[in-house]
């Protein structure tokens, strides 16, 4: 993987946020930053704010207060476009395209990385041989395979992984620890959210936990 260029300045950095729903605090307020070379791991049980969390720093939900940085800039949709890559619970996929489809699609909207095919990522992952069947007839573990190939191909250096573990056997777990490790060595940083039901991908770590909604 090309390296990503390592700012003096957090790749993430947030103060003071915090979110509602109905009134009813969610989370926050969070202060913490996240660098290259890192991954920050989120754990809480069911509630505690994981998944609306990651949503929030993708730009997908307004927060109630404080500040979201990018590499020292205050986050804005044009720079959470560049620097942020989300995976989430939900696949994301066109049901009716086919796998490769989908791929090609997606990096034609987010751009890829230099040097990386749709037709290798999806090698990587382990559905070669898929690139024909539409998305609608792929399992759950391999629309989550389908998905990780997007994140294999996006240029962003910063992972948003919401549960990526989920709906994946011990070769998906173990392929999601070595797409971390190897973006993380190119520069890049990584947040996951987890119940703890799994170990940490072994690369640099830091713990934010969050506890449970009101």
């Amino acid at each position: 993987m090309p390296d990503h260029d390592v700012s003096p300045s957090p790749l993430l950095a947030v103060r003071g946020l915090a979110f509602s729903r109905d009134e009813t605090p969610v989370f926050g307020p969070l202060d913490f930053s996240v660098d290259a070379n890192e991954a920050l791991l989120v754990q809480g049980g069911n509630g505690a704010g994981k998944t609306t969390l990651l949503r929030v720093l993708a730009g997908l939900l307004r927060a109630d207060a404080g500040v979201v940085e990018i590499e020292g800039l205050p986050a804005r949709a044009e720079s959470r476009a560049r620097h942020i890559a989300y995976l989430g619970h939900l696949p994301g996929l066109k049901a009716d395209l086919g796998a490769l489809q989908n791929l090609e699609f997606l990096c034609g909207l987010h751009g890829r990385r230099k040097a990386q095919a749709p037709e290798a990522a999806m090698g990587i992952v382990g559905l070669g041989g898929y690139e024909d069947a539409a998305a609608r007839t792929l399992s759950a573990g391999q629309k989550k395979r389908l998905g990780l190939a997007r994140l294999w191909l996006s240029p962003a250096p910063l992972w948003l992984l919401d549960e990526p573990y989920a709906n994946l056997d011990l070769d998906g777990i173990n392929l999601v620890n070595r797409m971390v490790q190897a973006h993380l060595r190119s520069g890049g940083a990584a947040l996951i959210t987890t119940h703890g039901a799994y170990a940490a991908p072994p690369v640099r770590t830091r713990m934010l936990q969050l506890g449970a909604a009101a």
